[in-house]
């Protein structure tokens, strides 16, 4: 196997943090002539972390482990959980976006629609950056959600599912931890995008700052809080827990719809207003 090399975690952190600042495709577009990210964070995880393994019991059992993954692409050079890092960011929303979602009851704001559409192609673009830009330095790498063997099923058990988790893998990398709506509690608070790549290189143990996956929540910690639950317009956030599927018939049967209609953005699915609004909108609580 192919000897993996230590990971400069300082030195991609700088990167991607410029690369977010100049980058001119890190735009809302339209009539906003202003960024759709703020500041990244970074977080890494060694491949062979047993959360990954755990993974398949909280996602579905058809859930990469990051060698899966990264074997898949480089069969010739293969490579085992210790041998890689698994490296994910976080992108926060703009105080603009948040503060327009946030006046919102029922219909996502154009800004954070525009997040979701041109954001994420931006967000697409820094998945292959940091992955060509660590190829540049000798390091393989994969983004997992541009992999064609990525992909989103429907799962008996686990409802809509999908073979890599961008939540779950900030969540071993010490990024945050899930509240009510699944939705993941960060430093920069839960109104963040994020994204991955599991790269050959070695790095430190995992440095997770909570003891469990619902840690940051204040629900969960101690039965208050709640407010995703009213500030969810197709009820499908609850107490006992989120359904998924309603989620998803609001999100493509009202929001998608409305996005093109009002302002000319197909297929863009996204709502949000969960994510604002809420003590853990840009922080943690």
């Amino acid at each position: 196997m192919t000897k993996a090399m230590a990971l400069d975690v300082d030195a991609l952190r700088r990167e991607i943090e410029i690369f977010v600042e100049v980058s001119p495709k890190n735009r809302l577009g339209g009539d906003f002539d202003e960024p759709a990210w703020n500041r990244p964070l970074l977080g890494v995880v060694p491949g062979d972390d047993p959360l990954f393994g755990e993974f398949r019991e909280a996602v579905d059992p058809r859930h990469f482990l990051p060698e899966e993954v990264f074997n898949l692409h480089f069969p010739d050079k293969p490579a085992s959980g210790a041998q890689l890092a698994v490296v994910c960011w976080l992108l926060p929303q703009t105080e603009k976006t948040r503060e327009d979602n946030r006046r919102q009851k029922r219909l996502p704001a154009e800004r954070w629609l525009r997040a979701k559409q041109m954001g994420e192609a931006f967000n697409d673009v820094l998945r292959k950056h940091v992955v060509g830009w660590l190829a540049e330095r000798g390091v393989d790498g994969v983004a997992p959600v541009l992999s064609p063997y990525y992909g989103r099923f429907s799962s008996a058990r686990f409802g809509l599912a999908s073979s890599w988790s961008e939540r779950h893998a900030a969540y071993a990398c010490g990024l945050g931890t899930f509240g009510l709506s699944d939705g993941l509690i960060t430093p920069v608070g839960k109104a963040v995008r994020i994204g991955s790549a599991v790269v050959r290189a070695k790095v430190g143990p995992a440095v997770r700052p909570y003891s469990n996956i619902h840690e940051y929540c204040l629900f969960y910690r101690n039965g208050t809080c709640g407010a995703c639950v009213k500030r969810c317009p197709s009820g499908s956030i609850r107490k006992d827990g989120r359904d998924k599927a309603l989620c998803q018939e609001y999100i493509h049967g009202i929001v998608e719809p409305h996005a093109l209609e009002k302002y000319g953005l197909g297929a863009t699915y996204a709502c949000g207003l969960c994510q604002v609004g809420v003590p853990c909108e840009k922080g943690i609580p």
